[in-house]
């Protein structure tokens, strides 16, 4: 299983991420979630906000961060003046 994990400093505006939802929801090959960090093991969380693309393998994934929903994602969350912290990872 591949991940796409997105860590926000702040939490994002609703509506607007609202918006930013539904291109997610079109990337191809992916499960998207997000919601709020409410915590860590040892004083304040550093991420307020977290979401992910989940992708069943590396060729799902490798599709999905090729496609042109993933890119108008990514331009999208930018053009909202965000800044995540993006990190891919491989989840056995």
């Amino acid at each position: 299983m591949h991940r796409v994990i997105v860590l926000y400093d702040e939490v994002p505006d609703a509506d607007s991420y609202a918006e930013h939802v539904e291109l997610c929801h079109k990337v191809p090959g992916s499960t998207f979630r997000h919601g709020k960090v409410f915590g860590s093991p040892m004083g304040e969380a550093p991420h307020k906000y977290y979401a992910e693309f989940e992708f069943a393998d590396e060729a799902a994934f490798q599709a999905a961060v090729r496609s042109e929903e993933f890119m108008a994602a990514g331009k999208d969350v930018a053009a909202r003046g965000l800044r995540p912290t993006i990190e891919f990872a491989e989840v056995g």
